[in-house]
C-alpha cells in the first residue's frame, strides 16, 4: 500500500483494536482509564493527536522502546509491524473514527459454532447403540449385560410414572413368557395418564413454575393450575413438539378457539412476578426496573427452554461467549413487549357457555330445593323478623335493626359512628333478643351476644367499624343481590344483610312458642290435626350463604353459634365461593341462635355477607305418608345428581397467562431500545423492530416490523423457533430426553449449548436423534420408545469388569469414571417429589386424582406478606401426587426442599443432587414419614396378616420390588419381633434401595 491510500478504519484499523485491546479497554472494563469501544477517550486523554503520529501516546505504547518490548498488550502477543504500521498512517492521515463504528469484544463462539449448524443428515438406518458401541470401540469399551426383568420395571415406572410398579405387576412382567413383554410394557407406561403428570413435572422445572407471585409480596395465582394441567395433557396426548412450543409462545393468537391452546399461554407467565414494582409502586423508575426484569425473563424462559441459548447474558452488553449481540437481545425482548401477566378468562365465549351452564343447573337445584321445601313443613323467615314482621309475611322489606342499640331504622345509613364494640343492645321485637358489634381482638376478648351475658370467645381481630344496619333485605350500598343464579329480593326468596362486624341474636324459645302455636301436622293418611306435643322442642336452622361483594381481594368470615357454642364458620368467604349451605340441629335447650359477619381482617369494605332464605322449624315433624316420602326422596337424588353436575362444572374457566398491553387508537406496542448496561434509566439509540439472532445463518432474525402488533411478534418468534431448518430447537430437546433418562444429557449443560456449556459427548447420536424427531413428525413418545428399547438403556448400572489382558482396560471406570461414553447405566436417586410420592403409593395412601386447583398443604393468612404454614399432609385431599401441589415460591415445603426438590423461581434445566445428613434426618423423622410408616405397616398387616416372616416379605416387595433375602429375613423378623412392624416399614423408607433407580 503506498503512502497515499487512504486508510479505512473500519476495515484497518478496528479488527486490530478488537484483536489485541479492546479486552482490556472497553466500556465494561476500562483498565487504564482507556476505553478503545469508541475515539472518546482517546481523544480526551491525548493518546492520539491527529496528523503527528510522533507525538501521539498510543503509538509510543504499542511500539518497542530503547529495545525493551511494547508496553502494550500486556497479556498477550505484540502487533505486527504492519499493524503498527497502519495505526501510524491512521494517525498520521487524522485519525478519523466514524461515529456510526463501536468496537466491541468478539464473542469466544461465532456463527461456526457446532450447534449452530445444519443437522447432519445419515443416508442409511442407524441405531441408538451403532453410535454409543462406536464409542465404545475407540476406547476400548463394551456394553454391560442386560439387566434383569425386576430392575428393568422399576427403572421404567419411575423414569415413565415417577411411581414405583406394584408386586403385582413385577410378578406379572418377570414371569410373562412374551419376548415382547418389555416393548408391550414400555407402550402401556407410554399410554398412561401417569406419564403426561410424570413429564410434565420435566417442563415445569424449564418455566419455573409457581402458584404464587413470588417476591416480597407473594400474592397467591389461583388460576395458575390451568396451565400445569395443559402441560400434563400435552404430554398424554403426544402432542407434536413444534405445536407445543408454538401453542406456549403464541397459541392464544394461531388457535384462538381452542382453549387449551390460548391456556398454553400460562408458560409466558409461570416465573414469578414483582407485584410491588409492577402495581404499588409510586415510582416510575422502579415500574420500569420491574418491567425490564419481566420482560428478560419472558425472553430469557422462551429461547434457553427451547433453544438453549443463554440470552440474558447480552443484557447488558454483548455476549462475551456466544455471537448475540446486546441489540439482538433487546430486539428479541420487543416481542414480549406489548404482553403483561395477568388473570384472563380462556375466551368470552368459554365464560359464557360457563356462565350459562352454571346458572341453568342452579336455577334446577333451587326448584328443587323449593319443591322439597313445600313438603317439609311450615317455618319462621327469620329475614322477615329482621323486617320487624311476625316471621310469616309480615314485615317490611329493608326494614332493619341498628347494631350499635338494636332501635328500627328504615333509611340507609353509611359507616357508623359511635360504635361500642363488644356491648350488647337488647330489642324490643319478640323473636329477636339484641344484636352487637363485634371485635375478637385476637381470640381474646369475650364477647356478649345474648341479654343473659352469653358471650363467645376466639373471634379474630377485627376493624371494630360497621357499615349500615342489619337488613330485611340488602344493605346500603351493596354490589349485589345475586349468587350462584339466586337473586335474594325476587319472588320466593328472603335475605337477612349482615355487613361487617354486626351479629343479631334471636330468642329460640320465643320461635318455638310461635312454632308450636301455629304447627299443621300430617298423618300417614294426610289428615290435618292439632299438633302433637311429643314433637315439640327440637328445631332446625337453614339458610344459604354468600358473600355479597364484590369479586377479587374481598373476603369476610361468617359465623353461627347456638347459646355461644360455634356450630358454623366460614373464613375468608369470597364471591366467588357462591353459596354456602347452612343446615343446622338445635336442641329442645337451646335458647339463642346468634349469626355474625366479621371483616376478614383486611377492612371491612365490601364484606357484605347475606343470609339467604333463613328459615327456622321444627325438626321433628309428624311422619309424612309414603308418596310424600317418595316425591321427597326423588326430589333429593335429582337435586344431588344436579350438585355433582355443578361439581364437575369446575372453577370458572380463567388462568394466569399473557394479555395485550398495546393502548391507544392504534394499539401500538411500547417501544423497546436499547439499555446501556442493562439499566433501564439509560435507553440509547432508536427504536427496536422485534428480531432473533443472526448467528443461525440457514434463518432470517427479522420478526417484524415497528408497526406489527404483539400477536404478530410472538407467531413470527414461535415460527423461528419451530422453523423446520432450525437445529438447536431439535438437538435441545432430544437432549433433554435422554437426561431424563440417563440423568445427564449428551450435552451435560442441557439449558447452555454455547461456548460456555459443555460439548457433545456423541454429536452424531445427537444429530441422528433430532432427526428421528423429524421423521416421527415430532412425536415424544416415539423418541422415549427409541430410547428405553435402546440396549444403552437397559444395561445394569454396577460396574462391571472386560475380561481383557489389559489392566488399564479391566475396569472401566478407569477409563471413563463419570460414565459420558454409557458402558453401563447411571444409578440416579429420584427427585424429591417422586420420593414422596412413591411413600404414598407404598403406604397405600396416594390419592390419584387428577388435574384441577392444587392441594394446599398449608394454612394461608392473609398478610402485607402473606403468611403460609405448612401441615402435616394426614388427609385424602392431601395425598394427591406432587405435580398438583400449590407451589408457594417465598415459602416452599422444608421437607421437600430438603430432599432438593428446586426453588420455582430459578430455571432448572437439571435437577441437584446432593447427600446431607439432614435428608436422612427428614427420612426418618418428618412427620409426613412417620405417619406414613404406619400406614405402611397398617397395610402390611392387613395384607400379610399376623406372621412377622410374612409381614416382612409383603414389606419388601411393596418397597423395594423384591423378596427379602435370607439375612434380611432374619433381622427383619428380629426387629418386627422386639419394635414393632412400624420400625421396619420406617426403616424400609430410609432404604437407599428405595430412593434410588437400580
Amino acid at each position: 500500500m503506498s503512502a497515499e491510500q487512504k486508510v479505512d478504519f473500519a476495515k484497518q484499523v478496528a479488527p486490530i483494536f478488537q484483536q489485541h485491546c479492546i479486552r482490556c479497554h472497553s466500556d465494561d472494563d476500562r483498565q487504564g482509564e482507556l476505553s478503545l469501544a469508541s475515539v472518546d477517550d482517546l481523544n480526551e486523554n491525548e493518546f492520539v493527536i491527529p496528523g503527528q503520529p510522533d507525538a501521539s501516546y498510543l503509538l509510543e505504547v504499542i511500539m518497542a522502546q530503547e529495545g525493551e518490548p511494547p508496553a502494550m498488550p500486556q497479556e498477550a502477543e505484540r502487533l505486527k509491524d504492519a499493524e503498527v504500521q497502519t495505526i501510524r498512517r491512521w494517525i498520521q492521515q487524522g485519525a478519523a473514527w466514524p461515529a456510526e463504528v463501536r468496537i466491541k469484544q468478539a464473542s469466544k463462539a461465532d456463527a461456526s459454532w457446532w450447534a449452530y449448524q445444519p443437522l447432519q443428515v445419515f443416508p442409511k438406518p442407524h441405531s441408538i447403540d451403532e453410535f454409543i458401541s462406536a464409542k465404545h470401540q475407540k476406547h476400548d469399551l463394551r456394553f454391560a449385560q442386560r439387566a434383569d426383568r425386576r430392575t428393568l420395571i422399576r427403572r421404567l415406572s419411575f423414569d415413565l410414572h415417577g411411581l414405583p410398579p406394584t408386586p403385582e405387576q413385577i410378578k406379572r412382567f418377570v414371569s410373562d413368557p412374551d419376548p415382547n413383554a418389555y416393548q408391550k410394557l414400555v407402550d402401556r407406561m407410554l399410554d398412561s395418564p401417569r406419564y403426561g403428570e410424570r413429564f410434565a413435572q420435566h417442563w415445569l422445572d424449564l418455566a419455573h413454575y409457581g402458584d404464587t407471585h413470588g417476591f416480597e409480596r407473594d400474592k397467591r395465582r389461583d388460576n395458575a393450575w390451568r396451565y400445569r394441567d395443559y402441560v400434563i395433557q400435552a404430554f398424554n396426548d403426544d402432542k407434536p413438539y413444534s405445536r407445543f412450543l408454538q401453542e406456549q409462545i403464541a397459541g392464544d393468537v394461531l388457535w384462538p378457539n381452542d382453549p387449551q391452546a390460548v391456556i398454553a399461554t400460562g408458560f409466558l407467565a409461570a416465573g414469578p412476578w414483582d407485584f410491588v414494582g409492577q402495581v404499588e409502586t409510586k415510582s416510575p423508575a422502579l415500574r420500569r426496573a420491574a418491567r425490564s426484569l419481566d420482560l428478560d425473563d419472558m425472553a430469557t424462559q422462551v429461547m434457553t427452554a427451547s433453544m438453549a441459548m443463554t440470552v440474558n447474558c447480552a443484557r447488558c452488553h454483548d455476549h462475551k461467549l456466544d455471537p448475540i449481540t446486546q441489540r439482538e437481545y433487546y430486539q428479541l425482548r420487543a416481542v414480549f413487549a406489548g404482553i403483561k401477566r395477568t388473570d384472563r378468562v380462556v375466551s368470552e365465549q368459554a365464560l359464557q357457555d360457563y356462565q350459562d351452564q352454571k346458572e341453568t343447573l342452579r336455577m334446577q337445584r333451587n326448584a328443587l330445593d323449593a319443591a322439597a321445601a313445600q313438603l317439609t313443613g311450615r317455618s319462621i323467615d327469620l329475614a322477615d323478623v329482621v323486617g320487624g314482621g311476625n316471621g310469616f309475611g309480615t314485615g317490611m322489606f329493608r326494614q332493619a335493626i341498628d347494631p350499635r342499640n338494636a332501635k328500627v331504622q328504615t333509611r340507609d345509613f353509611g359507616n357508623l359512628g359511635n360504635v361500642i364494640v363488644n356491648r350488647f343492645s337488647r330489642s324490643d321485637h319478640p323473636l329477636v333478643d339484641g344484636v352487637f358489634i363485634a371485635d375478637g381482638k385476637a381470640g381474646q376478648a369475650e364477647v356478649p351476644i345474648s341479654s343473659t351475658e352469653v358471650t363467645v370467645s376466639g373471634l379474630p381481630t377485627t376493624s371494630g367499624k360497621a357499615w349500615d344496619m342489619i337488613r330485611n333485605g340488602p344493605v346500603a350500598s351493596q354490589h349485589s343481590t345475586t349468587i350462584d343464579g339466586i337473586d335474594f329480593t325476587g319472588p320466593g326468596h328472603h335475605l337477612i344483610g349482615l355487613h361487617a362486624n354486626a351479629g343479631i341474636t334471636f330468642d329460640l324459645s320465643a320461635a318455638r312458642e310461635v312454632l308450636l302455636s301455629k304447627q299443621v301436622t300430617q298423618r300417614a293418611d294426610d289428615e290435618a290435626t292439632a299438633g302433637d306435643q311429643s314433637l315439640a322442642g327440637e328445631l332446625r336452622f337453614t339458610a344459604k350463604l354468600g358473600y355479597f361483594g364484590a369479586s377479587g381481594s374481598n373476603v369476610a368470615d361468617a359465623w353461627v353459634f347456638l347459646d355461644g357454642k360455634r356450630v358454623a364458620e366460614f373464613r375468608k368467604l369470597k364471591r366467588d365461593d357462591g353459596l354456602q349451605a347452612i343446615d343446622v340441629n338445635i336442641p329442645t335447650k337451646s335458647k339463642f341462635l346468634t349469626l355474625l359477619a366479621t371483616d376478614g381482617g383486611n377492612g371491612y369494605g365490601m364484606d357484605q355477607i347475606g343470609f339467604g332464605d333463613p328459615q327456622l322449624r321444627l325438626s321433628k315433624l309428624p311422619r309424612p305418608s309414603q308418596e310424600t316420602q317418595r316425591r321427597v326422596a326423588k326430589l333429593k337424588q335429582r337435586r344431588d345428581r344436579v350438585e355433582q353436575q355443578l361439581l364437575e362444572l369446575g372453577p370458572t374457566p380463567e388462568f394466569y397467562g399473557v394479555a395485550s398491553t398495546e393502548k391507544g387508537a392504534e394499539r401500538s406496542v411500547p417501544e423497546v431500545r436499547l439499555l446501556s448496561r442493562g439499566n433501564p434509566e439509560s435507553p440509547s439509540g432508536h427504536a427496536l423492530e422485534p428480531g432473533s439472532f443472526a448467528a443461525l445463518s440457514m434463518l432470517q432474525p427479522q420478526l417484524g416490523t415497528l408497526q406489527s402488533n404483539q400477536g404478530e411478534r410472538r407467531v413470527a418468534l414461535a415460527n423461528w423457533i419451530t422453523h423446520r431448518d432450525n437445529p438447536l430447537t431439535k438437538r435441545v430437546i432430544v437432549n433433554r430426553l435422554w437426561q431424563w433418562h440417563f440423568g445427564t444429557g449428551l450435552v451435560s449443560t442441557p439449558s447452555d449449548f454455547g461456548y460456555g456449556g459443555a460439548r457433545p459427548s456423541h454429536p452424531q447420536l445427537l444429530d441422528w436423534l433430532a432427526g428421528e424427531l423429524v421423521a416421527n413428525q415430532g412425536s415424544l413418545k416415539a423418541m422415549h420408545r427409541l430410547i428405553v428399547n435402546s440396549r444403552t438403556y437397559q444395561q445394569v448400572s454396577v460396574i462391571h469388569r472386560v475380561d481383557t489382558p489389559s489392566s488399564e482396560r479391566t475396569n472401566p471406570a478407569r477409563v471413563d469414571a463419570d460414565n459420558r461414553l454409557l458402558w453401563r447405566q447411571n444409578p440416579r436417586r429420584v427427585e424429591a417429589e417422586v420420593i414422596r410420592d412413591s411413600v404414598l403409593h407404598v403406604s397405600g395412601k396416594l390419592n390419584m386424582q387428577q388435574g384441577g386447583p392444587g392441594f394446599e398443604d398449608f394454612t394461608y393468612q392473609e398478610a402485607y406478606a402473606p403468611i403460609y404454614t405448612y401441615v402435616t399432609a394426614d388427609s385424602k385431599p392431601l395425598w394427591r401426587r406432587s405435580i398438583y401441589r400449590y407451589r408457594v415460591r417465598t415459602t416452599p415445603d422444608r421437607f421437600l426442599t430438603t430432599l432438593d426438590c428446586p426453588d420455582p423461581a430459578n430455571m432448572t434445566p437439571q435437577r441437584l443432587t446432593t447427600t446431607t445428613p439432614l435428608q436422612s434426618l427428614a427420612l426418618y423423622n418428618n412427620e409426613l414419614m412417620l405417619r406414613q410408616a404406619r400406614y405402611f405397616a397398617q397395610r402390611v398387616s392387613e395384607e400379610a396378616g399376623a406372621k412377622p416372616s410374612d409381614q416382612v416379605q409383603r414389606a419388601f416387595q411393596l418397597a423395594l420390588g423384591r423378596a427379602a433375602e435370607m439375612e434380611e429375613l432374619q433381622w427383619a423378623v428380629s426387629l418386627v419381633q422386639q419394635q414393632g412392624l412400624f420400625v421396619l416399614c420406617r426403616s424400609l423408607f430410609n432404604a437407599n434401595e428405595f430412593v434410588y433407580v437400580d
